[in-house]
C-alpha cells in the first residue's frame, strides 16, 4: 500500500519538474522546500514498501514530512492571500543564499518565503500550485497516518 504513495509523490515531482523545465514556472524558496518534503515522503513510503518490516514507523516518517510540507504549503497560500501591500519583498534566490549565508540564515530565508512566493502564475480549477499543493499534504498526512494505523493492527 505504501507503495502507492510513493507512486504517487513521484508523480506529483515529475509535474513539477515539467512545469519549471518545460512550461517556464520557476520554483519559488518555499516550493523548493515543499519539494524537499515531497521527497522525504516518497522516500518514507518507498522504504517502508520495501522493507515491510517497520511500516508503522516509516508511515510516520511520512507522516511528519507531510506535516512539515503542509505547513510550508499553508504558508505559501497565506502568503499569496496578503494584500498586495502586505506581501514581503522578493529575496535573493536560493543559490546566492546558499553560496554567501550560513545554513541557519538560509533555512530561515527559505522558510519564511518572499514577494516571489505570493505571485501566482498558474491555476487548476481555480487553486494555485501552492493550494493543490496543500491540498496533497493533506492527503498524504491522513493516508500517512491510515498506513501506521493499519500496521499497529497487524502487528
Amino acid at each position: 500500500m505504501a507503495a502507492a504513495g510513493a507512486a504517487a509523490c513521484a508523480a506529483l515531482l515529475a509535474y513539477a519538474y515539467y512545469l519549471q523545465y518545460f512550461e517556464g514556472q520557476d520554483p519559488c524558496p518555499l516550493c523548493l522546500v515543499q519539494r524537499g518534503f515531497y521527497y522525504g515522503i516518497g522516500l518514507a513510503l518507498l522504504a517502508g514498501a520495501i522493507h515491510g518490516r517497520g511500516a508503522r514507523w516509516y508511515a510516520a516518517g511520512a507522516l511528519l514530512f507531510a506535516l512539515g510540507g503542509l505547513a510550508t504549503a499553508a504558508r505559501q497560500v497565506w502568503l499569496q492571500h496578503l494584500p498586495a501591500d502586505q506581501v514581503p519583498a522578493c529575496g535573493p534566490d536560493l543559490f546566492f543564499m546558499v553560496e554567501n549565508f550560513p545554513l541557519a540564515r538560509t533555512l530561515q530565508l527559505l522558510l519564511r518565503g518572499s514577494g516571489q512566493c505570493a505571485e501566482v502564475h498558474w491555476t487548476f480549477l481555480g487553486l494555485s500550485i501552492a493550494e493543490w499543493s496543500l491540498a496533497w499534504f493533506v492527503l498524504f498526512a491522513l493516508y500517512a497516518l491510515w498506513l501506521a494505523l493499519r500496521a499497529r493492527r497487524a502487528t
